[in-house]
């Protein structure tokens, strides 16, 4: 019975070190990823990589909005989209929930937040997206939330991604900034796209979307002018309104000083964990406590 006890807590031990050990690798492994991906925004020919920060966002996303939406004045209480939001807890558009916008998501899978039926300035409807219902689910959102504009769409679907932003734009939309998932396997001057097939479902493979060339080209011929692609992952392409073009004079003319290839590598821990309340507080589900108490 002695040794079985020796032996279980010996079992223990190593049980803990082991865990502390992987602990330590995973921490290695975010610091690294953090200095490559430093390096990978600084050592960029575009100099609007720089502002790429991550708040809700997969990667560094987040940042580059602000910027973006900064030069063109747009920060204050606009009007967003996004198209496929995964569980909802990493989020294009969770950043400008936080600054009081108002606007819907639409995707096919659950979500792990609790959402106000009744509010009017977050929506979500959940539904599978297609060519033919894409624009009524744009109609049934807007309606939800009473507005008839929309300031910043989102779009990663994983898929079929280059149809529904041609479907989208062609019908009239015209968002300040636009962003879309790419295929980063694909440099400039490659032109590339899946065939469209309603019934799509990603595989993890490379099989996916659009080139960034595909894309710039679309957004071209609706008025669009391609400034960023996010240096973390090397997946998000930013597109503004040529209405907007002056306030990039900076950025490189050339798309392959713009394109950035896949990294992706997200870190395994990002401050402290993710919680839903955050994030239903953020989109009105829970009431946000905004000014002190009053103690009298």
């Amino acid at each position: 019975m002695r040794l079985f006890n020796n032996l279980r807590t010996r079992m223990q031990v190593l049980s803990t070190q082991g865990r502390q050990v992987g602990a330590a690798i995973s921490g290695l492994f975010d610091l690294t990823l953090h200095h490559q991906t430093r390096s990978a925004r600084t050592d960029h020919p575009n100099p609007l990589n720089r502002y790429g920060k991550k708040c809700f966002s997969q990667t560094d996303e987040d940042g580059l909005t602000l910027e973006i939406l900064k030069r063109i004045d747009c920060l204050k209480k606009g009007v967003y989209i996004e198209f496929g939001v995964g569980d909802g807890t990493e989020n294009n558009t969770l950043i400008l929930a936080s600054l009081g916008w108002k606007g819907f998501w639409v995707g096919g899978d659950t979500l792990r937040i609790s959402i106000d039926p009744n509010s009017d300035r977050f929506a979500y409807l959940r539904d599978w997206i297609t060519l033919d219902n894409i624009l009524p689910l744009v109609q049934q959102g807007l309606s939800r939330i009473s507005s008839t504009h929309i300031d910043v769409i989102s779009l990663d679907l994983d898929g079929n991604d280059i149809y529904f932003a041609e479907k989208l734009l062609a019908s009239g939309l015209e968002p300040k900034l636009f962003i879309v998932e790419y295929n980063g396997k694909f440099p400039p001057p490659v032109e590339f796209q899946i065939v469209y097939d309603a019934k799509h479902s990603w595989k993890g493979d490379d099989y996916f979307g659009a080139s960034l060339t595909s894309f710039a080209k679309l957004f071209e011929r609706f008025g669009y002018r391609l400034v960023c692609c996010n240096s973390h992952s090397g997946a998000n392409a930013f597109f503004v309104h040529g209405a907007y073009s002056a306030a990039f004079a900076d950025v490189p003319a050339d798309i392959e000083k713009i394109y950035v290839g896949p990294r992706y590598f997200p870190y395994r821990k990002f401050g402290h964990p993710q919680s839903v309340r955050t994030i239903e507080q953020i989109l009105g589900s829970h009431p946000a406590q905004l000014a002190a108490p009053d103690v009298g």
